[in-house]
């Protein structure tokens, strides 16, 4: 009896100790994307990140940037009239571009958590939203 129980507590132990000795995950992240299919929504959702451009005390228009952490850089390209970006970080290490050409885009990019990547690229009358979570 007594020599399985310590061969139990011998692999119990084994086991712990693997456990702790295995290196960490390596990071990522999950993104959630949406472009309306109809004028309606796009009308909408552009509406919508204007009015939370504003609440953030950002310009209901042209790029704008929130960010909340270290070691996050948001770049802009912005060809065109009536386009609004909105890049939103909050956390570390995130990175993000919006390239907007053409007339009447509006883009929002959302970052989370640690070390995101996300692009937006838009033509010309687009709309869509993209939030990525990293971990």
């Amino acid at each position: 009896m007594s020599i399985r129980f310590s061969k139990t507590i011998a692999t119990t132990i084994t086991a712990a100790l693997l456990g702790i000795a295995q290196p960490a995950m390596a990071g990522g992240q999950i993104s959630i994307g949406f472009s309306p299919s109809d004028p309606q929504q796009a009308q909408a959702l552009g509406m919508g990140l204007q009015m939370f451009s504003l609440m953030q005390g950002l310009s209901a228009s042209g790029a704008n940037a929130y960010q909340n952490g270290s070691g996050n850089a948001a770049g802009f390209f912005q060809g065109g009239a009536g386009n609004h970006g909105l890049i939103y970080q909050n956390g570390n290490g995130h990175t993000d571009t919006v390239t907007q050409t053409g007339n009447a885009n509006s883009c929002g990019l959302f970052q989370f958590g640690q070390a995101t990547n996300a692009q937006c690229t838009q033509t010309g009358n687009q709309t869509g939203i993209t939030t990525v979570f990293g971990f």
